[in-house]
Formats: C-alpha cells, sequence, structure tokens
C-alpha cells in the first residue's frame, strides 16, 4: 500500500478551543493517529466515539488516546482546555488502551492542571532543552494515569467499557480500514476479510457508532483527499491513485458528490486562504 506523506509528527500542545474551531469533517471523520493523543477537558461537553464505541465527555475529564485507535468526537457546546499530541517518538512508557476518566475530586483536578500548564510552559518559554523538559513532565502524567487507574479502578474512571459484539466488530473493521484505507478494497472485501457478509457489518457499524460500512470508509477516504489537496501539492491524479480509485474521473466525481465541489476548485480555496491571512 501506497503510504500517503504526512507532516512528520513532534510533541505539540493546542488548546481544545481551536482544535474545535476546526472545520466539521476534521473533528468527526473516524482516523486514528501515528502518535498518543491526551485531551484535557475543563469546560464545555460533547460526544466521543473512541474505538467503535461512543460516549460522553464533560467538564475535568481526561482522556488518553494510544496510537492507532480510531477516534472522532463532536462538541454540543463551547469547550475549552488542552490537547496534547505526544509525537511518535515519545519514549514514554504509556497505557496500551484507551482511557475516559472522570475526575469527580478537586486534588485530581489539580494535579492533571498542574502538570498540563507546565508542560506548556516549557514549549511555550522556548528555554534550552524545552522540549526535553516537557518530555519529563509528561513522564509524571504517565505515572498518575497508572497510578489513578490502580488505585480508584471503575469507581471514579477506566478504561473503555467491556465492548458488545457490534462494536467488537466494527473496531476490527475500522482497524483493518485504516491499514487499507488507501486500496482499492470495498466494502465486500472487508467483511470476507472479517468472515462477515457485509449485511452483518454495515449492521454492526450503524449499531455501534451511527455510520454504515460504507459510511466510515468513504468518509476515511475523503478525509485524506480533503488534507492532500490542501496540504500538499500531488496532482489530482496522483491523489486519486494514492487513494485507490480506479480513475482521477471517478475520484472527482465521488469527491464532488460527498463534498459540494470537485476537487480542483476544493484546492483553490487553499490560495484564497493564504490570500486573506497575508
Amino acid at each position: 500500500m501506497t503510504r500517503i506523506p504526512e507532516t512528520p509528527t513532534r510533541l505539540r500542545i493546542l488548546q481544545i478551543s481551536k482544535l474545535a474551531a476546526a472545520p466539521k469533517w476534521q473533528l468527526e471523520t473516524m482516523r486514528a493517529l501515528r502518535e498518543p493523543l491526551f485531551l484535557w477537558f475543563t469546560h464545555g461537553q460533547g460526544r466521543l466515539n473512541l474505538g467503535g464505541s461512543t460516549r460522553g465527555f464533560h467538564p475535568h475529564n481526561a482522556i488518553f488516546i494510544p496510537a492507532g485507535t480510531l477516534y472522532g468526537f463532536q462538541t454540543m457546546t463551547r469547550v475549552q482546555g488542552t490537547a496534547i499530541y505526544l509525537g511518535e517518538k515519545h519514549g514514554l512508557d504509556l497505557p496500551r488502551q484507551p482511557l475516559h476518566l472522570r475526575l469527580r475530586d478537586g486534588v485530581q483536578q489539580a494535579e492533571v492542571s498542574n502538570i498540563v500548564d507546565l508542560v506548556q510552559r516549557e514549549l511555550d518559554g522556548q528555554r534550552a532543552q524545552a522540549e526535553k523538559a516537557a518530555y519529563l513532565q509528561l513522564a509524571l502524567l504517565a505515572i498518575w494515569l497508572d497510578r489513578h487507574c490502580k488505585e480508584h479502578g471503575n469507581e471514579l474512571s477506566g478504561p473503555v467499557p467491556k465492548l458488545n459484539a457490534n462494536e467488537r466488530l466494527t473496531v476490527r473493521y475500522t482497524a483493518l480500514l485504516e491499514r487499507e484505507f488507501a486500496s482499492s478494497l470495498n466494502v465486500t472485501d472487508y467483511a470476507t476479510a472479517l468472515g462477515v457478509t457485509p449485511t452483518h457489518l454495515t449492521r454492526a457499524c450503524r449499531a455501534s457508532c451511527g455510520r454504515t460500512a460504507l459510511a466510515l470508509m468513504q468518509e476515511r477516504r475523503l478525509f485524506e483527499a480533503r488534507r492532500m489537496l490542501l496540504e500538499t501539492d500531488l496532482p489530482v491524479q496522483e491523489i486519486a491513485r494514492n487513494l485507490g480509485f480506479s480513475t482521477p474521473g471517478y475520484f472527482a466525481r465521488a469527491f464532488a458528490q460527498h463534498i459540494g465541489k470537485p476537487p480542483s476548485s476544493y484546492r483553490k480555496s487553499r490560495s484564497q486562504l493564504k490570500s486573506i491571512s497575508s
């Protein structure tokens, strides 16, 4: 499979209010990152689909998403907090499974906020060895996550709840989809690989995350198409080939049908945004 070019991941911190201001398609498209992500919500609420299971998030919720975990979220109110992208080469001893921690105790909330603030201060200060110092703070966060889960279990927090049969199948499908979305495989091919019928796979996906198997596949491929059109200078024909479309014409029709404009027009919005901001 062709490896689609991406910006190399590195440690960075972002206010969730800015993250939530991104286009809806960037937030809600189910996808997996190549790096771990830590989300600390301090205000607002919304819904998060994490590994095939949908749950609500609220203030003082901490969410850890390991690399390779499929997720997407939507905001219902104005949200605030911090998102920490840990980079591919973090070297930290982090949890291997997603965590959703609902912190009701003020001491616990203060512990997380303090670590997040120290990471923010190091990265913003740009002093010598700032990134190294920030990673040392994140090592403390990893220890905090481990201690919290061991001490409190399911009382205040816990890993993703045990998945039902539909959710387990959806997780298997989305994991396979994340590896192969740039190929020419269709839903029938994925269903065969998973040992189920296309109808069964579609029913399971709809029951677990409200989307059909085909919709998940289309959203993932079109997410990458949008990203490549906006962030790279690759010709449209090459993007179509990289994403497994049989012809550039089929790619253009599919893109226009779902996005509302052809790829060439969509790419022009990049130069328009640049001219407005310059």
